[in-house]
């Protein structure tokens, strides 16, 4: 994802979970939170902006430790940013809102749905699974600077220039000058950590949820996208076509228009049939 936008929205900051949580928005209508990746931030959602403020009230916000949001107690798992979200809701009055959630934001989406099913309208989980596969941990582990479990950031400057630069502007803080290798630090064993959810836990999320997956996704087998579809009560499933873990959101210069249809489809089909 790229963050270029000619008419950029304006940053905010509230406070949610013991959090300065920094967010951006456009549009109005009924609220959809978009979460992003790992290392990402909010504002790499701008692209798609375009498209889904046409329908929505989209909000961007920065997760835990990402972008310009703050961690003030170290603390990265995907339970505690469910519960950042959760939080970030109901300090912004949002009610039943809408959560897109891609990669670590759809992991994130699914403890969030476990642990707070009444909280959205829908949900749309993208780029998760629900343990991890061997093909995962081959694909993180082909970072040039994880090794033995830890973040080499000599590896990582010396191999992905262009990526460290990127880091040094995108996560920035006036209490920590090296906040990007704070986050590698941080995000390193969340990635590692095996999940232990089980079958029994997929189905305490009863929101409606769109399953959402690309086909040639290293990290997430499409089986496991099946098995999540078949298990949560009240689902959807996606499987775009010719897509990998990256370009099942970005294709070329710009939005998959796949994933933005299918996100849309859902979200207005589900708010027709709430009306």
């Amino acid at each position: 994802m790229t963050t270029e936008a000619s008419n950029a929205p304006k940053g905010q900051t509230v406070k949610a979970n013991g959090l300065e949580m920094c967010y951006e928005e456009a549009g109005t209508g009924t609220p959809l939170i978009l979460l992003h990746g790992g290392t990402g931030k909010g504002s790499d959602w701008r692209p798609y902006l375009p498209v889904l403020e046409k329908h929505f009230r989209v909000i961007m916000p920065d997760s835990r430790a990402h972008g310009r949001t703050n961690n003030p107690d170290g603390k990265l798992s995907y339970r505690v940013m469910a519960d950042d979200f959760a939080a970030f809701s109901q300090a912004l009055g949002l009610v039943k809102p809408l959560i897109l959630g891609y990669s670590d934001g759809g992991q994130t989406l699914l403890e969030f749905g476990m642990h707070y099913p009444d909280l959205a309208g829908a949900l749309v989980i993208g780029g998760a699974t629900y343990q991890f596969s061997q093909s995962y941990y081959a694909m993180v582990n082909a970072f040039s600077f994880i090794h033995n479990g830890g973040v080499d950031i000599e590896a990582m400057e010396r191999d992905e220039p262009e990526w460290v630069e990127s880091l040094k502007v995108d996560h920035v803080s006036p209490d920590d000058s090296n906040k990007w290798k704070t986050l590698l630090e941080q995000i390193t064993p969340l990635w590692l950590t095996p999940l232990d959810y089980t079958l029994a836990d997929l189905r305490k999320i009863t929101t409606p949820t769109l399953i959402l997956a690309g086909d040639r996704d290293g990290g997430v087998p499409v089986e496991q996208a099946v098995e999540m579809y078949r298990t949560i009560p009240n689902a959807d499933l996606a499987i775009l076509p010719h897509a990998d873990h990256g370009s099942a959101g970005w294709v070329g210069d710009g939005p998959n228009p796949l994933f933005t249809e299918a996100v849309v489809a859902f979200c207005l089909r589900h708010l027709a049939a709430g009306a």
